[in-house]
C-alpha cells in the first residue's frame, strides 16, 4: 500500500520563515537608516512649506525653521 505524503504543512512553515526573515531585515533597515529617512522627509516638508531646513545635533533631529517650539520631547 502506497501512502501519499502531504507537504502543505512544510510549505506553510517555509513561507512563515521567509516572511519572518523579511520582517527582521526590514526592522533592522529602519532602525539603522531611520534618522536619515526622518531628515529626508522633514527636509521635503520644509521645502513644500517654503521654510529653511535646520539640521539637528544628531541624525533625525532636523526641523523646519520656525518650528523649534513644536519639537517632540520638549
Amino acid at each position: 500500500m502506497k501512502m501519499k505524503l502531504n507537504n502543505k504543512g512544510q510549505t506553510l512553515v517555509e513561507y512563515v520563515l521567509i516572511i519572518s526573515l523579511i520582517t527582521v531585515v526590514a526592522v533592522a533597515v529602519v532602525k539603522i537608516f531611520g534618522g536619515y529617512l526622518k531628515d529626508t522627509v522633514t527636509k521635503m516638508g520644509c521645502e513644500m512649506m517654503d521654510k529653511q531646513f535646520v539640521e539637528g545635533s544628531k541624525i533625525g533631529e532636523g526641523y523646519c525653521e520656525g518650528d523649534e517650539n513644536r519639537l517632540l520631547g520638549d
